[in-house]
């Protein structure tokens, strides 16, 4: 059997977004895998768009990659104590293209946010932006890593032993559910 494939969503768009750091965690954590960083750089959805030009070549090419994954991971910071309007946006346009990818796809969801919070508040509101496409959720351990500009060390990895072990857990959980 081949190795999975492991979707990764940032939910910011910077490229030195602790959040590319705690995906590339969670990769380690998740073990051998065929590993794609999704790029959610759209427009903000407009129907005037989808009607006159369609849907945009991105947001197809991100709507594949879900459908393609054997499990999908959002790894998001928390903006004004919600999600980042970049991560609805993507999550909006990819419902508008033909097909559900999400439908019982295993996904986990992580954040890292500069808060004291590590983005707890923002969670619950990503849980219900994609409560809607039925994607087949991995609870916990929640994953939240406050003060996220000094939780990294210099190689990229996680210094909160705690963290680590609570990232270790959940994606062996996603792992153990891709191919059930």
């Amino acid at each position: 059997m081949s190795e999975p494939s492991l979707l990764g969503i940032p939910g910011a768009l910077r490229r030195a977004s602790t959040n590319r750091l705690l995906l590339k965690e969670a990769v380690r954590h998740f073990g051998p895998c065929r590993y794609t960083e999704a790029d959610i750089d759209f427009p903000v959805f407009n129907q005037d768009i989808q009607d006159g030009p369609g849907i945009p070549e991105a947001v197809l090419r991100l709507h594949e990659q879900i459908a393609k994954a054997d499990a999908v991971v959002i790894s998001s910071p928390e903006y004004n104590k919600n999600i980042p309007g970049v991560l609805k946006n993507a999550l909006d346009w990819v419902s508008r293209v033909k097909g559900n990818p999400w439908t019982g796809k295993p996904l986990a969801l992580i954040a890292a946010s500069d808060g004291r919070a590590g983005g707890e508040r923002m969670m619950h509101n990503l849980i219900l932006c994609v409560m809607p496409f039925r994607p087949a959720l991995v609870y916990g351990p929640e994953v939240f890593i406050a003060n996220s500009g000094t939780a990294f060390g210099d190689d990229g990895r996680l210094l909160n032993e705690r963290s680590e072990k609570n990232l270790s857990a959940l994606m062996e959980r996603l792992r153990a559910e891709v191919g059930r």
